[in-house]
């Protein structure tokens, strides 16, 4: 899935903290968090899945400041060889 640019509008410190966050989590290998006591059962979940909440996170920072955290490119190739007289 391509990100979709909903991380856009927040600040750099606040897009840092969710992806340091993201990166934590895998790093533990928590991205299901579960607690169950005498019969109650209670789970967080990240919101989204670690691998896409990394992607917004990289697409938002490429925008806010491509210098630092590099320019978003769109490679498109085609082979011609595929068309028949060319």
């Amino acid at each position: 899935m391509a990100a979709s640019g909903i991380f856009i509008g927040l600040t750099e410190s606040d897009i840092l903290a969710i992806r340091d966050k993201a990166v934590a989590m895998l790093k533990e290998g928590k991205t299901i968090m579960s607690y169950s006591d005498s019969g109650t059962n209670v789970s967080k979940q990240f919101v989204m899945p670690v691998k896409e909440v990394l992607a917004e996170c990289k697409m938002a920072l490429q925008q806010l400041d491509p210098d630092t955290y590099g320019r978003r490119t769109t490679i498109i190739r085609t082979d011609w060889r595929q068309f028949d007289g060319f």
